[in-house]
């Protein structure tokens, strides 16, 4: 069959750059000036603008968005409690079922290059809607799966789907909120990023070790996932800027029968090509060439990593060396959800210094001023590790000891990953989107690895040598916040 621009060729014999539109008409002459037909929003405070809003519209759309995030994050830990009693059922070994974890995570290192893309084409809601609705139906062929390879190869597209949250999220805050505020929601998010695999062991331990079982521990999320696919699907605006002016545009044309009216968004051309090089290909150029972004992801990567070698950790520690029951010994996360909401209070205390900072600065953000908690949260996390090792290594010291540690891990957890995320995006705003991919597919390729060996590490280093090893890198790492927040702008401008 011919294309079109051969079919084009042959209404156009001599090649002369003429063509037809076809029914003997003349081919129609240029606008006379094609920015006279472009729309635009109507200066600062134009309502149509996501950042102008009604703060109650803003609000449903950000908790809507988080909460697909949250679920994401549930869905990636809350089947790790019912490992031991899956590998049991498939007659397997639990290092092969525990690949159902650590696939699910290298989904969201795939997802980015999928979604991301995505999200710029066609905006935001639909990216969100669909992967989550997917994310439910690979988590429901999970939890009816009869081998175990139907489970760990839907536990890998439900993450590529769950990407979608951890991906296409922050660009949907940023849409809604300015660089005053940003920070702010962006905290809310990391909440989720982090509260769900925390919450989730808890939920997940005692739904496993019930009458329900394993299986449950996917429904559960699988359904959350359906409502908040639902719900999404109903109540959540689009909010990229580019598509809300389509959308403008298109009602313009339509009500002034003007064909010539369109949005900048619809000049642009959907090239394969082009989205590969900004998603796939910029974001590892960037990791490549900038140190910067590259030791920060590569510290947050380690984060990110500890977060899923709690889930194997914890469990050993609590069951293993003090003989809790499954359930019971889930409900020692809570020291680490206190730690992280205590971080996410700490951080918003500082907002308004922040702010104040940004006003005096003509609203022009200066990244460094971000890693003011980072440069607390870092030695706060190591001491954390150290804690938990020493105390946790043996039942004649008691258990609340480990558990509090819990609270500084989860605080140092979350003083670390949010100023230093909100730090890569003031950081990289021209190339925020493939900076954001390059962090997302690096840290999630290297927290996938985790679960796989923690387990292993701590029976076969005893707790607190395993404790101590990953204390003692989390201590290296604790200079990089205070270096670049001394050097990062130096470092940033003799790169540029």
């Amino acid at each position: 069959m011919p294309s079109s621009a051969e079919i084009i060729r042959e209404y156009d014999p001599e090649a002369n750059g003429k063509w037809s539109i076809g029914a003997g008409r003349p081919f129609p002459p240029a606008l006379p000036d094609r920015q006279h037909y472009l729309v635009d929003f109507d200066g600062a405070n134009d309502p149509l603008n996501p950042q102008n809003w009604p703060l109650t519209t803003k609000l449903v759309s950000s908790v809507l968005a988080c909460s697909g995030t949250f679920i994401a994050a549930l869905n990636s830990a809350m089947f790790s409690p019912g490992v031991d009693k899956a590998s049991s059922d498939f007659g397997v070994a639990t290092e092969v079922i525990t690949l159902g974890t650590t696939l699910f995570v290298l989904g969201f290192a795939t997802g980015p290059m999928i979604w991301a893309p995505m999200s710029e084409v066609v905006g935001r809601k639909w990216p969100l809607v669909i992967a989550i609705l997917g994310e439910g139906i690979f988590t429901v062929a999970c939890a009816v799966a009869k081998d175990v390879q139907t489970l760990i190869i839907c536990r890998f597209f439900a993450g590529v789907c769950g990407a979608s949250q951890l991906t296409v999220v922050p660009g949907v805050l940023a849409d809604l909120y300015d660089n005053t505020y940003r920070g702010v929601a962006i905290a809310l998010y990391a909440l989720t990023v982090f509260g769900g695999p925390f919450v989730a062991p808890i939920a997940g331990g005692y739904t496993a070790s019930s009458f329900l079982g394993w299986r449950w521990t996917l429904y559960i999320p699988a359904f959350l996932a359906f409502a908040s696919g639902v719900l999404s699907l109903l109540f959540l605006k689009e909010s990229y800027p580019a598509c809300v002016l389509m959308e403008k545009a298109a009602f313009i044309r339509k009500q002034s029968g003007n064909w010539g009216i369109h949005a900048k968004q619809e000049e642009v051309e959907f090239d394969i090509a082009d989205l590969a090089e900004k998603y796939v290909m910029r974001p590892l150029r960037l990791l490549a060439t900038e140190p910067v972004l590259l030791l920060i992801s590569l510290y947050m990567s380690f984060i990110y990593g500890l977060v899923y070698a709690l889930l194997e950790s914890y469990p050993y520690v609590f069951e293993a060396i003090y003989g809790m029951p499954p359930g019971v010994a889930y409900l020692m996360f809570i020291g680490l959800i206190i730690g992280v909401v205590l971080a996410v209070g700490f951080i918003l205390l500082q907002h308004g210094q922040y702010a104040k900072k940004l006003a005096n600065n003509a609203n022009v953000p200066v990244p460094e001023w971000r890693l003011g908690p980072t440069t607390i949260g870092a030695p706060v996390f190591a001491v954390g590790l150290f804690w938990f090792g020493w105390t946790g290594f043996t039942s004649q010291i008691h258990w609340a000891a480990p558990a509090a540690a819990g609270v500084f891990i989860g605080f140092g957890v979350l003083c670390i990953f949010l100023p230093c995320f909100n730090y890569l995006v003031d950081a990289y705003l021209p190339v925020a989107a493939s900076a954001v991919a390059a962090n997302i597919m690096l840290r999630s390729a290297f927290a996938s690895s985790f679960p796989l060996f923690t387990r292993q590490m701590f029976e076969n280093m005893k707790v607190q040598w395993a404790s101590t090893l990953l204390a003692c890198l989390a201590t290296i790492l604790v200079p990089i916040p205070f270096l670049f927040r001394a050097f990062g702008q130096r470092l940033r401008y003799k790169v540029q």
